[in-house]
């Protein structure tokens, strides 16, 4: 292998990863990273930034095949797995997107901050532990340390695998969404210890992210990737003000916020899949400006201008994409017919040693066709509430009443018709998508089940429902396994339209999607409501998506309804301390003149 030539902390030349079919996840993959630099890298899922992410481990599982010109990492060349397998956890370490299916579920979560010290032969202290806890915002006493990964939000069990990333204080981060699912205040938190630690610490990251309000918080670059391919790179201000790349404008267009709620638009067609990658330039099917040359030739990445590298024959012609929304107007209307009506609804969480009360005396109503949208920090309930209207946890007192009428605490209980009408999406879509089902399967299931349907139409449909959810119908032949965390997500919406619900509970259901899929999810979502009278109860910390689907806003601490209201009022004139504090912590992206946006609520 070639001498290291660069001073860079991460050095990486010529990288590919092939399927085991020989065709090309990630390809042409150049890459450095600085010393005490954080590198963003963003795209639509399936673009390859998790193949890339796993790359820099020399992890090239599942039949895949990795080659690659130069690669080192802290001055140190990487050729053979064993050099890979030394650097892990000494000079790198990774944050995965999933953190459920990466944390030991009989190993309490103390214990696993500890094995990774006593692993790589570092000093071990309880003292070091707690302060590691503290540094991801989890609560450092030694009850708290002896959970299970299970007894955990999705959001404690990103930070609990963070903590064990940075516990070592390796050189190299890779954070692989690592803020996906946390409240905006927790975010705000972890964006600032992380800025901490490359400051104090000297540490550098790569940050994998879909969230390019939240990158532009934190980065000092940013590389756009599509298709598996870098389309461009530059510095975050410049990229996100800036961009010109045709996808990055349609990127930085997708974007929803909270100051000027729009009916979001995203970008036409959907990301080619490994085995569909048109020849020329990957996104001419989707690009406004393609021409014939766009078709036939591949553009290479080149330097266009100082720090700005773009992968385009005609990105002197970006700024002229026409990005225009239609602006919501406050959305006030309180006649529709209740749905789904939640009376004084308390539930609790029991142990052999306490009970902990997660939600007090909630009531709301959903109406016909209304979305509700529930928000708080981790662990104020969310999730609690809507597991209990789903029939998934069990109620202490108080009733779900659906059309009229009381239904029974637990799903299993409840009529086949009530379960049909009511769904729920999860954060983490593993938890509803069985393993050894195919996408196929998956789908089809609940329109037999629950609507009689026979196996051909359900299958026939279930390949529709793909369609619709702006997936490929060649994945209903594949696992959950493999596929995107996104495309995961999807077909997890997909599955609770099956039923043809009256209402879906989602559970951050855009949390895990990049901004033009996530556009994409929530027009289906809006269409639906007004064609089918769907109803939503929807679970985010986002406030940018907020303001762009709900009418009306409950804001939840710590286990009790704060603040309720329509959506233009409790964003643009908050009344309790606990909705400013979330209006506060919002990411935002730079304004053009440079800087942060205002985090002023809408008007």
């Amino acid at each position: 292998m070639p001498g290291v030539k660069n001073s860079a902390l991460i050095h990486v030349t010529g990288l590919r990863v092939d399927a085991p079919n020989g065709d090309p996840i990630i390809q042409d993959i150049d890459l450095d990273l600085n010393h005490g630099e954080i590198l963003a890298i963003v795209g639509e899922s399936g673009s390859g930034k998790t193949t890339l992410a796993r790359a820099l481990f020399g992890d090239a599982t599942g039949g895949t095949h990795m080659v690659f010109e130069d690669f080192s990492i802290g001055g140190e060349a990487l050729s053979t797995p064993n050099d890979f397998r030394r650097a892990r956890g000494r000079l790198i370490s990774y944050v995965p997107q999933n953190p459920g299916t990466s944390l030991n579920p009989g190993l309490r979560i103390g214990k696993s901050v500890r094995d990774m010290l006593l692993q790589h032969k570092r000093p071990v202290s309880d003292d070091l532990i707690s302060q590691t806890f503290e540094r991801v915002s989890l609560p450092e006493m030694l009850g708290f340390q002896r959970r299970f990964p299970s007894q955990l939000s999705g959001g404690q069990q990103q930070r609990v695998c963070m903590a064990i990333a940075i516990v070592g204080e390796q050189p190299v981060v890779v954070l692989d969404e690592p803020t996906t699912g946390l409240d905006v205040i927790t975010q705000a938190k972890v964006i600032a210890e992380l800025g901490r630690l490359r400051e104090e610490l000297g540490i550098s990251i790569i940050y994998i992210s879909h969230d390019l309000a939240t990158v532009a918080s934190i980065a000092d670059r940013i590389a756009v990737m599509y298709a598996g391919r870098i389309v461009e790179v530059g510095t975050a201000n410049a990229v996100l003000t800036d961009p010109k790349h045709p996808y990055s404008v349609g990127l930085v267009s997708s974007i929803p916020d909270y100051r000027n709620p729009k009916r979001l638009e995203a970008m036409p067609g959907r990301a080619a899949g490994i085995s569909e990658r048109p020849l020329g330039c990957t996104f001419h099917t989707r690009c406004p400006l393609a021409n014939d040359k766009c078709a036939s030739e591949e553009p290479s990445l080149d330097t266009v201008m100082p720090d700005r590298e773009v992968r385009c024959w005609n990105w002197t012609s970006a700024s002229s994409i026409a990005t225009t929304h239609e602006l919501l107007s406050a959305r006030k209307n309180s006649d529709r017919r209740a749905i789904i009506e939640v009376k004084n609804l308390t539930a609790e969480h029991r142990t052999a040693k306490e009970i902990v009360v997660a939600a007090h005396d909630i009531s709301f109503n959903i109406g016909e066709g209304e979305c509700v949208a529930l928000v708080g920090g981790s662990g104020s309930g969310k999730t609690t509430v809507a597991r209990a209207i789903a029939g998934l946890h069990p109620i202490s007192s108080g009733d779900v009443i659906l059309d009229g009428k009381s239904i029974a605490v637990l799903a299993q209980k409840r009529s086949l018709e009530a379960r049909r009408k009511v769904q729920i999406v999860f954060q983490n879509p593993m938890e509803a998508l069985n393993p050894l089902h195919t996408i196929e399967t998956a789908l089809a299931r609940p329109a037999r089940l629950l609507r009689g349907l026979s196996d051909h139409d359900a299958r026939r449909e279930a390949r529709d429902l793909l369609e619709l959810v702006r997936l490929s119908s060649t994945l209903s032949s594949r696992y959950p396994s493999q596929i995107s965390g996104g495309e995961r997500q999807r077909v997890a919406i997909a599955r609770a339209l099956a039923a043809k619900p009256e209402i879906i509970i989602c559970d951050e259901i855009t949390s895990a999607l990049d901004v033009s899929v996530q556009a994409a999810v929530l027009e289906l979502l809006r269409e639906l409501r007004h064609e089918v009278t769907l109803s939503l109860l929807f679970i985010t910390h986002d406030l940018g998506v907020v303001a762009s689907v709900a009418d009306r806003v409950l804001v939840l601490e710590r286990g009790e309804i704060c603040e309720q209201g329509f959506t233009g009022d409790v964003l643009g004139n908050p009344v309790h301390d606990y909705t400013r504090q979330l209006l506060a912590a919002a990411p935002t992206l730079p304004t053009a003149e440079g800087g942060l946006g205002s985090r002023i609520g809408v008007k």
